[in-house]
């Protein structure tokens, strides 16, 4: 598939024939800068991840440990979550190599947790910040079906999840789906993750608060300054995503976002620069 995409003069990153191929940068040319764009899956299956003779994507592999905090077999787990470091320096090393080459590097990662508000687990922040430390200007992850947190590391921002978008889907609908595991998975969902789809939006089968939803706008100067926003969205009933203004839902929205960001440790600080724009900051350069 990449290879009918580039046929058609469609830069892929990500994935690729051989891990190698995977792990090598799309780049194009926008307005005089050099732009290379890496992605890697965080998340799994094992089964989708590329080697050296077998196609799929590129990764960082993510190890999960769970340790009783008392003493009762069998009771809930903590659960620790840390990127293996041999992967997660290969990924600096494709970041650092893309800087090289490019004047601005985005890196994109297939993380968190799904269907569940607000949390950012152990490894993601980790991951991102190694990202930035290797050369990227900006860090963009996806996978939760539901927005995450915003925030700027050195200067770079890191949107840790920017939610549904153009997500609509009938795989998931535990009514009227002809497939049986398909159906058990809808089941076993909202035993997981503590809701039931809105049944009057069959195709858009997550969690309420997905509808929040934003689009990342960053620029970058010739000389390097980078400047992050984001423009609040809704997913209307239809499931299509639409942005809001100020005055019409958009400051819905951006609570949302200052309310999860909040409540995942992230010190951010976000202002409106339009009725459509927000402008994204540090409240605290972080080291």
């Amino acid at each position: 598939m990449c290879a009918v995409r580039r046929r058609h003069g469609l830069a892929t990153a990500g994935a690729g024939a051989t891990l190698a191929d995977a792990r090598r940068p799309a780049a194009v040319l926008a307005d005089g800068l050099r732009v290379a764009v890496l992605g890697y899956n965080c998340v799994g299956p094992r089964e989708s991840w590329a080697t050296s003779a077998k196609p799929g994507c590129a990764y960082v592999h993510v190890l999960t440990h769970y340790e009783l905090d008392h003493a009762s077999p069998g009771g809930p787990p903590r659960t620790y979550t840390f990127a293996d470091p041999d992967s997660l320096a290969a990924m600096q090393d494709d970041v650092e190599r893309a800087k090289r080459a490019a004047d601005v590097v985005v890196v994109g990662f297939h993380k968190g947790v799904g269907h569940t508000p607000a949390e950012i687990a152990m490894y993601e922040r980790p991951v991102a910040h190694a990202a930035v430390d290797a050369g990227a200007d900006v860090v963009i992850a996806h996978h939760a079906h539901i927005m995450r947190g915003v925030e700027v590391y050195r200067g770079r921002p890191v949107y840790h999840g920017l939610g549904n978008f153009v997500t609509v889907t009938r795989a998931l609908t535990p009514v009227g789906n002809d497939s049986p595991e398909r159906a058990e998975w809808a089941r076993r969902r909202v035993e997981l993750y503590g809701f039931a789809p809105d049944p009057a939006m069959p195709a858009y089968p997550f969690h309420p608060e997905s509808r929040n939803t934003v689009i990342a706008s960053v620029g970058i100067g010739r000389d390097g300054e980078v400047r992050a926003g984001l423009v609040p969205c809704r997913i209307d009933t239809h499931g299509r995503p639409v942005p809001v203004a100020r005055e019409s839902g958009g400051e819905d929205v951006l609570a949302y976002v200052r309310d999860i960001s909040r409540r995942a440790g992230l010190r951010t600080r976000f202002e409106w620069t339009g009725d459509e724009t927000v402008a994204v900051h540090a409240e605290q350069e972080q080291q």
